[in-house]
Order: C-alpha cells, then structure tokens, then sequence
C-alpha cells in the first residue's frame, strides 16, 4: 500500500473515526482505524462494535493496499507532522512509514482482515433531513437524557417518524425534551438510539442545508452523511410514553423575555450551589416574576417582568434544569404554564411548536 495525501484531509477523516474509538474494547484491533487506499480515496473506518463511522478521504493512491493502524498514535503522529503532503506506505515487519518533509516515522500495524465487517443495512427505507436541523435537535434535547444506568432506555433518544414529523425525545425522571420537525414522508417510524451516539453524530454534522439521509432495520440506523456514513447500534425496549407525561391542562400561563429570565436565573443559581440542589425559588405575581435563593453563601433577589394570565403561584427549580432549558430555545418570549406549586412547568417558544419541555419543581418543606 502506497498512498500521498494533503495533512488536513488526513487529519479531517481520522478525527471523524476516531470519535467512534472509545479504547473499551476486548477487541484489540477496535482500538485501531481500518485503512483501505484505492481508486484515489482512502476509506477510514473506526469502531467500538456499538457505534461505527465509516469516512472517505481524496488520496493520490500510487498502490492499493489495507491496513488497521492504531488510532491513538496515528492520530497524533499526523497531527504533529508539517502542513503538506504525507506519504505512507507499507514495508517489512508488518510496519508502515510515515514521511511529510523532513520527517519520517516507522509505526506497526494490524492485520486489516481480522477488523469486524460493518453491519450491512439496506437503504430503501430513508428519510432526509437537513444537517443543521438535525444538529439542533440534537442539541435540543440530548441534555435531558438519563445519566442512571438503572434504566438503559432513558440513556437513549427516542427517534420517532410519525404523522409527517420527526421527533427527538429525551428524559431523565426531572426533565423532558421534545423537538419536532416537518418531515415530508409517509414512513411511520420508532427507535431508541444511545444517547452517547447522536452526541458524537451532532459533533459530525455542520450548520447547512445539506441532507442527511437516515435509514433504519431492526438493530441499526445508519446516517449517510456527504463521505460519511454512522451507523450505531439501537437500545432494546420501549421507551416511554412521553406524550401521557405532558399535562392537557394548565391553570395559569406566563410570557416571559428568556434572555431575562435565563440572565436572572444565572445569578441567582450562584448562591444555589451550596449541596447539589440548586435550589431557587419563583415568586409568580401579575407582573412581576421574583427569583430567590438562600444558602450558607448568602442570599439573592432577583425580578424580571412578565406576563400572567391566572393565579399568582409560587413554585421552587433546580436552577440546572430550567437554565439547560432555556440555553436550548431560540425565541425571543417564552411561554411556560403550571397548574400548582407541585406540579410540572411546560416551557414552549412563544412563536414555535417545534420545541415543548417539560421540568419537574422541587417540593418545597412547609
């Protein structure tokens, strides 16, 4: 195997892989990237048997050839090495050189028959959705998944085609993340995806308009991306019912700034981080909403003006969850809606169906 290639196109497709690695494995050779040069693209696989990420590279390939080469020392030795071409190539004692200018390293390799072959999906089932909505679904709702191994399912994503619309669900017992998108198809789709995987997949995709074409079989999605392909392993089970979890009703509905809101629950939390509660309290009045914490740092008051339709209401947050919240929400005005002190607040976007969440109060000792 000979092959010449540009350090940035190298360095792109390996960092790609290499988020599939987690060096966990039993499997030795999973702890490398499969190599394959031919007809002028390399082929870069990496893996965890989980999660796999399959990527191409443009390559000056001079002769075929494959390999398993580990990923840690390759990464850095490439990341190390001048901006110019590279060139590697196999020679004696199962090795491989390195040379980019003035440098040349000899490094040895595993045998590429023995890397596990990726799970063969047929691609006559698919949806498209652009690369940055997906992004930002992503992002909109990954914060709430479990981080309890208790319950595998809620470590996962829900992923759900139906009615025209996809949604991502997230939930960890105290929060609940819904994000939907239009989806022009008829496909009537539900799967649970590791949480730990779309995380690395957002990582992936970039803020444009191009499409990600995702396909599913019973065991696997693969997103195929422009010259990437993931494919991850799905979570056995049934997730929740998550729309029985959302409240029909409501009593009273606040419109809010968020930007003022978030602003004030900031500095507010700084005096909640005595313990691991994060506790602030929410004084709901007709104009007036009154954020306070009290710990053994001291104390904080805070107000921001709002508007109320229903009863004026007092009800107590871990500060973490509102705030993951409302980092994740673009509109400028916020609605939230209660019914009681202890009951769950459903936040929205004023101007928006497409974000719904959900954040369980703190009770408050009387």
């Amino acid at each position: 195997m000979i092959f010449i290639c540009e350090k940035h196109k190298l360095l792109e497709g390996i960092s790609i892989v290499q988020k599939a690695i987690t060096g966990k494995s039993t499997m030795q050779i999973l702890d490398g990237i499969y190599i394959n040069a031919k007809d002028g693209e390399l082929t870069l696989i990496g893996s965890d048997m989980d999660l796999s990420i399959q990527t191409t590279v443009k390559s000056d390939v001079i002769e075929n050839g494959e390999i398993v080469i580990d990923a840690k020392i390759f990464g850095e030795i490439i990341r190390k090495l001048p901006n110019s071409d590279i060139k590697i190539e196999t020679i004696e004692n199962e090795s491989i050189q390195i040379t980019c200018e003035k440098s040349i390293f000899n490094v040895v390799y595993m045998n590429a028959s023995e890397y596990p072959s990726l799970p063969n999906i047929n691609e006559n089932l698919k949806v498209e959705v652009s690369e940055s909505i997906l992004k930002n679904m992503i992002k909109g709702t990954s914060f709430a998944i479990a981080q309890d191994e208790t319950r595998p399912i809620l470590q996962g994503i829900l992923f759900e085609v139906k009615n025209k619309n996809l949604n991502l669900v997230a939930l960890d017992g105290y929060r609940l993340a819904v994000r939907s998108e239009f989806l022009d198809t008829d496909i009537d789709i539900e799967v649970v995806i590791p949480g730990k995987t779309l995380i690395e997949v957002s990582k992936i995709l970039e803020d444009n308009e191009k499409t990600v074409y995702i396909t599913f079989t019973n065991n696997h999605i693969l997103f195929n991306l422009e010259n990437t392909k993931i494919i991850s392993r799905l979570l056995d089970g049934k997730f929740v019912n998550y729309n029985s979890l959302l409240p029909q009703e409501h009593k009273l509905l606040v419109n809010i700034n968020r930007q003022e809101l978030q602003n004030g629950i900031e500095r507010a939390s700084l005096m909640a981080k005595d313990g691991n509660t994060n506790l602030i309290k929410l004084d709901i009045t007709e104009d007036t909403l009154v954020i306070t914490s009290n710990s053994q740092l001291g104390k904080v008051r805070e107000e921001v003006s709002l508007k109320l339709q229903g009863d004026e209401i007092q009800i107590a947050f871990n500060s973490r969850y509102l705030l993951d919240v409302l980092k994740n929400m673009e509109d400028e005005e916020v609605i939230m809606e209660m019914t009681s002190g202890i009951s769950p607040c459903v936040i929205k976007e004023k101007d928006s169906e497409n974000s719904k969440y959900l954040v369980l109060p703190v009770r408050l000792m009387r």
